[in-house]
């Protein structure tokens, strides 16, 4: 069975709406800036706290290569058609979700605050791991 178009075509979007997502946080980190929040009110708090870089790189960083690794990695199957990218991208999804469940944790139980574009990217993480899984389900994911 072969994974269907709209599965792939859903991972390549939704990596690139993660990439965009943590590109924002990135800029905005760099700018000394805090970016408003839309929905929740707990940006400032997640965005300032100890927790938002590790040896002083942005954890957005690592997020937008993160995304942006899976979405290169996504053009390079379909341009090729290689089943093994595919695949490749899929084993990849576990560490985003297993990095987005933790920021989560921090951001309710440690820091009790909620900032919406680490929740945009904990949502693309998740379903990005969800599709991962449905394609590692499947034998032939090209053709």
């Amino acid at each position: 069975m072969k994974v269907s178009k709209w599965l792939l075509a859903a991972f390549l979007a939704l990596s690139f709406i993660g990439f965009l997502d943590a590109t924002y946080l990135t800029v905005q980190h760099y700018l000394g800036s805090v970016p408003k929040c839309v929905i929740a009110t707990g940006c400032e708090t997640v965005l300032t706290s100890q927790y938002n870089a590790i040896f002083g790189i942005p954890i957005a960083l690592f997020g937008a290569f993160y995304y942006l690794s899976l979405f290169l990695l996504m053009i390079l199957a379909l341009d090729m058609g290689r089943e093994a990218i595919v695949r490749f991208a899929a084993f990849l999804t576990p560490v985003g979700f297993a990095a987005s469940l933790y920021f989560v944790y921090l951001q309710l139980f440690v820091l009790k605050a909620i900032c919406f574009y680490c929740m945009v990217s904990a949502f693309t993480s998740t379903a990005l791991f969800i599709l991962g899984l449905l394609i590692l389900r499947r034998r032939a994911v090209l053709k």
